[in-house]
């Protein structure tokens, strides 16, 4: 399968990965871009998984604020200041606090939930689900969580510009592209009116 400069050129519009790799992905996929950009993925979270033991004590504070009624401000990391300082960084951490302003996570990640707060959710649902066999509960309350999930973990959000990804896949993606490890290591929103 020929792959053409146009194919690259295109690939590349979309990603911003390097001429080489558009060109390996492409072929990979013979030609199909989706198929190309589904490798690329795969390639940028084996990257990400293997940067994710890096110490990342560089960084940035950003804030957002939407109308001056509610806005967020949050702390990124990545491990270089000269990383810190580039556009495609400078945009995740803004990216980063629009997404708490608009999404109102209160978790970082499913692991930092309480116990007592999962068990409690899971209470809701084992009630709601009374009388069904319990191989069907499980499944259901699987999902339900996972939707529970979505709406107060970061990482787990659809991302507001790209629904189609979560916040942790747009992570993903800049840590391959940029070729460090990045971390979001806390936020605060705040709402005028919404104390505690």
């Amino acid at each position: 399968m020929d792959v053409t400069a146009k194919d690259i050129k295109k690939l590349r519009d979309v990603t911003g990965v390097g001429m080489m790799d558009a060109k390996k992905a492409l072929v990979e996929a013979k030609g199909d871009q989706d198929k190309a950009m589904e490798v690329l993925r795969k390639k940028g979270q084996a990257k990400a998984e293997k940067r994710a033991e890096r110490t990342a004590e560089a960084g940035i504070v950003d804030a957002y604020v939407h109308m001056g009624r509610v806005g967020a401000i949050v702390e990124v990391n990545c491990e270089t200041d000269f990383v810190a300082r580039t556009d495609d960084f400078k945009q995740f951490v803004r990216d980063i606090a629009m997404q708490v302003t608009a999404s109102n996570p209160q978790y970082l990640k499913p692991e930092d939930i309480p116990a007592d707060v999962i068990e409690k959710e899971k209470g809701v649902y084992e009630e709601e689900l009374k009388g069904k066999p319990q191989n069907v509960r499980d499944q259901v309350i699987e999902g339900k969580l996972a939707k529970f999930y979505e709406q107060v973990c970061l990482y787990n959000q659809p991302f507001i510009k790209d629904p189609e990804k979560t916040i942790e896949q747009h992570q993903t993606e800049l840590i391959a592209k940029i070729g460090e490890n990045i971390v979001v290591s806390q936020f605060s929103r705040m709402e005028l009116g919404v104390h505690g």
